[in-house]
């Protein structure tokens, strides 16, 4: 959109750029169209635009791809964005408290905006949790922000924001815009970054809510040292300095992100193994192995019963908190079953002389963490998607946090039962067989 044009839309409107929205029109057509390149945005990929204003952007993007969603704050533009853009989904909303969970029914989404200084952190922060549809974020923020996003460990720009996102996206400062392609001209400069998805493997794996925790005592104050700051959650300092490779005078921005990374993986015997390159002893875990009563009739050991497909015992738990929200995990990469699909709270093999509830509540301790009183609800048959297992499932209730293991689990989310509800029915292959059965066995036994 051209100076001209923007400013005969403004006027049509009857409105003006507002301060308190941080509202800076981009008005410079090519550039538009350069950011939007920098999505690689093909025709069947869906789009959220954050702060779309007149469309500068918007338009380039539609000619892209035409499932694109839009959240704007402003309430004099609705009506105009609805109705310069009927095919796109308008949403009258603030970024800053946009539900992200409510992405994931329709799936993978690429996510741009020019984005108000004074939130831009805030938006950051919502849209790149470990839960996220987000495939790559383009933003256009203030340059010191960009710079401190994109800095390396050593520098002054480097910061917390910077390793707390840094620890699953990867962030790259793409080129810097001068004050005047907007509207009203802002008195600094402006800077676009593209954040994707760091590779597997690029980086140790770690508890990420650990990792954050970490991250948080390290830089709250930047001019103390890390053995003083992270006293309250490693007492052990100098064991894990040495383990990591950081001087034990060191403080937070010496650190590199792979160095957080080991530092939140490091426990007294030593920074975890990389899941990837261990072999999981599938031989000496036993199982018993049962009839179609669910009568014990042998042991066998995991790799035999799997690669038999003998009949055997599992568990599933649906963990509540107080208003009603389910727990799910997103399985990780390094599972031999059904790597990174969505599932139940927890879930595993009942082990050879144990029964359901015993392994129910041990699912709760190793997988999240806690410990928690279990009810049963129901006792599902073997069928093809529980594995041919018979499942116990089973309810529990706590608030969390968790502590999820990252061999096992690659994150965890709260989802309302509304957002499970449609997003199972949109899309059932983002989640394990086994969830799905518990999921519709669930749902039938509390009607």
């Amino acid at each position: 959109m051209k100076l001209s044009e923007l400013q005969a839309t403004l006027s049509e409107l009857n409105a003006s750029p507002t301060k308190s929205l941080g509202q800076n029109f981009l008005h410079d057509k090519n550039l538009a169209e350069w950011i939007i390149s920098q999505l690689d945005l093909a025709p069947t990929e869906r789009w959220l635009e954050i702060g779309p204003g007149l469309g500068s952007l918007t338009n380039p993007a539609r000619d892209c791809s035409p499932h694109g969603i839009l959240i704007e704050k402003d309430d004099r533009l609705i009506a105009f964005l609805r109705q310069r853009y009927p095919k796109l989904d308008v949403i009258h909303g603030d970024a800053c408290d946009f539900d992200v969970r409510d992405l994931f029914v329709g799936g993978p989404v690429k996510v741009l905006g020019n984005l108000p200084y004074y939130v831009s952190s805030q938006i950051l922060f919502n849209f790149t949790t470990d839960a996220t549809p987000a495939t790559v974020l383009l933003f256009t923020l203030q340059k010191e922000l960009a710079q401190r996003m994109a800095a390396s460990a050593g520098g002054r720009d480097y910061g917390a924001p910077t390793v707390l996102i840094g620890r699953r996206w990867k962030v790259e400062l793409l080129r810097t815009l001068p004050p005047s392609v907007f509207l009203p001209v802002p008195k600094v400069e402006s800077a676009v970054i593209r954040l994707t998805p760091r590779p597997p493997g690029e980086l140790p794996v770690c508890d990420g809510a650990r990792y954050n925790k970490l991250v948080k005592l390290g830089f709250s104050q930047r001019r103390k040292q890390l053995g003083k700051l992270l006293a309250p959650a490693l007492p052990q300092w100098h064991e894990a300095a040495a383990a990591i490779g950081a001087l034990v005078t060191s403080r937070a921005e010496a650190l590199s992100i792979e160095q957080w990374c080991k530092l939140a993986a490091w426990t007294p015997e030593g920074v975890a193994t990389d899941p990837a390159s261990g072999a999981q002893d599938v031989h000496g875990e036993r199982f018993d192995v049962v009839n179609a009563l669910d009568e014990v009739t042998a042991q066998a050991s995991r790799f035999e019963v799997h690669q038999q497909r003998l009949q055997h015992r599992a568990v599933h738990v649906f963990v509540f908190n107080a208003v009603g929200e389910l727990f799910l995990q997103k399985r990780s990469r390094w599972k031999d079953v059904c790597p990174l699909l969505w599932d139940s709270s927890a879930a595993g093999h009942v082990n050879a002389g144990q029964d359901y509830a015993e392994t129910a509540a041990r699912e709760v301790q190793e997988e999240l963490g806690v410990s928690a009183t279990v009810e049963f609800v129901e006792k599902i048959a073997p069928c093809a998607e529980t594995g041919e297992e018979f499942v116990g499932l089973y309810t529990s209730a706590h608030e969390g946090p968790f502590r999820l293991p990252p061999a096992e689990i690659d994150c965890g989310e709260w989802f309302t039962l509304y957002q499970i509800v449609r997003w199972v029915a949109a899309r059932p292959q983002d989640f394990a067989p086994g969830f799905l059965k518990c999921w519709e066995v669930w749902q039938r036994a509390r009607c």
